[in-house]
């Protein structure tokens, strides 16, 4: 069942709370505590909303600050060790393993949140492209983003590194995550997800990873363990997905994006043992064994690290940054639809 348009609109202007609020009415919230039963972690609101100089940062429950890139494990249900972790100290099944995901974008909404990966402590922000901040297009049928999306932490697709299997290399990112469940999160929010398969997008000659999960709390949770299961369970949710990956940056004026194994998901198997690489890549990251480039590593809790930070400076960073104020106003285009021809029907694949 589609979300009628009138819902739409409100759906991601939801406080934590679950209440309604005008778009342009938001003031930034100051420090929050993420959504759950257990929070392990919180956030705090920096700057305007709907501005370039809005971030979320991220602390631990005792109110220590951290790099959600670095600083989160990648394995939900264990303590950050004092070292850098390693996915062989995993013993469980791989089909008992959980995940954390931190959620970047709220289903239903616009704006493109990412993890700033070249800032210190690595806060959410909004993305500019030529001075701009960055809304997703609304392709007829969908609304802004049609999961909740965001990553794996201690993920890192190398941008050195050609994949054997798309023969391209990575975005330089951490691995992105589509949570299919039921409720609508928010931006900074951390859950746990069950891995159900993965779609390999090649976004400009570059390997950008879909990892397919759902949140572990989700009534729906027990019943959707693979990629068939979604298949069966909930018709169409994977076509849908495929075409917003396909369509989204058309309104921009950028071709169909393109796709390897000929568009195909594949199996969860497939999905954990990319996640796995993209983990061992991180970990060369923040032991100063790849070439990072701009991406910034400076963390709190890796102890083999040499970008550790101690707390105070982790909090000076934090403190350095603009205070909170009113939210600015959200541009009108961003409600905008846009409807694409059959000219565009046809997909590509590599």
């Amino acid at each position: 069942m589609r979300v009628p348009w009138s819902s739409c609109r409100w759906l991601f202007a939801l406080r934590a709370g679950g209440q309604p609020a005008p778009r342009a009415a938001f003031a930034c919230g100051g420090s929050r505590a993420a959504p759950g039963k257990m929070a392990r972690y919180a956030t705090e609101e920096r700057g305007c909303r709907n501005s370039a100089d809005y971030r979320i940062y991220f602390k631990t429950s005792d109110g220590k600050y951290i790099s959600p890139f670095h600083d989160i494990p990648l394995y939900a249900g264990r303590e950050q060790e004092n070292d850098v972790p390693s996915s062989k100290k995993i013993k469980r099944n791989e089909s008992e393993v959980l995940f954390n995901m931190v959620v970047e974008v709220p289903r239903w909404s616009n704006a493109k949140m990412e993890i700033a990966t070249k800032e210190p402590l690595n806060p959410i922000k909004q993305d500019v492209k030529k001075g701009k901040l960055r809304y997703v297009a609304n392709v007829f049928p969908h609304k802004g983003y049609i999961w909740n999306y965001g990553a794996l932490p201690q993920t890192w697709e190398d941008p050195n590194h050609t994949d054997k299997d798309t023969k391209c290399c990575g975005d330089n990112d951490p691995i992105d995550v589509c949570d299919i469940g039921s409720k609508v999160c928010s931006s900074g929010q951390v859950i746990q997800v069950k891995v159900l398969g993965v779609l390999a997008m090649i976004d400009e000659g570059e390997t950008d990873w879909k990892i397919i999960a759902i949140n572990v709390e989700d009534p729906d949770a027990p019943a959707l363990n693979t990629i068939e299961d979604v298949r069966r369970e909930r018709p169409g949710h994977l076509e849908a997905t495929f075409d917003w990956f396909r369509k989204y940056k058309i309104p921009d004026g950028k071709p169909e994006n393109r796709f390897a194994f000929d568009g195909q998901f594949k199996d969860k198997d497939f999905a954990v043992e990319v996640i796995k690489s993209t983990h061992e890549h991180w970990r060369a990251l923040v032991k100063k064994q790849a070439q990072g480039g701009e991406i910034d590593c400076t963390n709190v809790l890796v102890s083999e690290s040499p970008f550790r930070c101690n707390e105070s400076e982790a909090s000076d960073v934090v403190k350095s940054a603009p205070p909170c104020g009113k939210a600015a106003p959200t541009p009108a285009e961003v409600d905008k639809w846009h409807f694409l021809s059959g000219t565009w029907a046809k997909s590509q694949v590599v």
